[in-house]
């Protein structure tokens, strides 16, 4: 799921790709959905001139968490590191000479 951030998070930036792990907190007409916790990844900037939120979450990201598409919700959030090991062995067969 995908995010574009306001000035506060974007870091000249820096933000591109960061991952944040975020839940509804509250809003008017209790449009959270209870115990629903998303991980969002900024891939742009808020382009609107002033931004009206910290974050805006895609349409996908913003149905995961509410209950109603156009409430206005606060949330709390975290950024995480995201890291992918890839693990591997190599077995070597020895021979008797």
């Amino acid at each position: 799921m995908f995010v574009a951030v306001g000035e506060g998070l974007w870091d000249n930036g820096a933000a591109c790709g960061r991952r944040y792990r975020m839940r509804c907190l509250s809003g008017a007409n209790r449009p959270c959905k209870e115990g629903t916790m998303i991980d969002v990844k900024v891939v742009d900037y808020c382009r609107i001139s002033p931004c009206p939120a910290t974050f805006l979450l895609s349409n996908d990201a913003f149905n995961a968490i509410s209950h109603h598409p156009n409430a206005k919700i606060n949330i709390e959030y975290a950024q995480y590191v995201f890291y992918l090991l890839i693990f591997f062995s190599i077995s070597q067969h020895c021979t008797a000479a």
